[in-house]
């Protein structure tokens, strides 16, 4: 919890009491359902929920934003984000029954109401939205290719209307067909653990 304080000191002893709470829930749930690798729920705080919250460190949503949190997982980087801003609404998607039922669990223990969690295929949901936001769902092409089109053109934002991918490791060629409009933010211009040395950010613009 306290690397969550070192980089968010602002937040309200609300969001304290559920970050700090969700080292707990999960490892309670992943005692039953393995949504997070065993190895790294000791490190949920840097590894899962400050990575999340890296996405805060180049937007601050305004408020009713609309954002679609594409294979969520176990509610990453969305429930951490819905923490950081309660009058954003967040729809959390993922096509494994199993990790939404945790996502609902963890959203339902926190009290949180910006959120909805729904099983399903991203190709399928439907609506628009500001921003869509994932963990390295997939290679970056395919995942662009998956959401075109839900992307809304009323600008609510400084930062224009699109993707907001977190992703490591190298992948100029992945980003080749979107240069003139794609930009990469180093994590490690933000964080100074290790962890985050290999660790970027994408904002791609996009249109509906």
């Amino acid at each position: 919890m306290e690397i969550i304080l070192k980089y968010f000191p602002g937040l309200s002893v609300e969001q304290i009491n559920q970050v700090s709470a969700l080292y707990r829930i999960y490892s309670d749930w992943n005692e039953k359902i393995n949504v997070i690798s065993r190895k790294d729920i000791s490190g949920l705080y840097e590894r899962h929920v400050l990575h999340s919250l890296s996405i805060a460190k180049i937007i601050s949503f305004s408020q009713g934003t609309r954002i679609l949190d594409a294979g969520t997982g176990g509610g990453f980087p969305g429930i951490p984000l819905a923490i950081l801003f309660p009058g954003v609404w967040f729809h959390l998607v993922d096509s494994i029954g199993k990790k939404i039922k945790v996502v609902d669990a963890v959203v339902s223990e926190l009290g949180l109401s910006n959120v909805k969690a729904e099983q399903n295929r991203i190709e399928d949901i439907k609506g628009s939205y500001d921003f869509v936001i994932s963990r390295a769902f997939s290679v970056f092409p395919e995942f662009v290719s998956l959401v075109r089109g839900k992307i809304s053109s009323i600008q609510n934002n400084e930062i224009k209307n699109g993707i907001l991918y977190l992703k490591g490791g190298n992948f100029e060629e992945e980003l080749k067909p979107f240069q003139q409009k794609a930009t990469v933010y180093e994590l490690s211009e933000f964080f100074t653990e290790e962890f985050f040395e290999t660790k970027k950010l994408i904002h791609l613009a996009m249109k509906s």
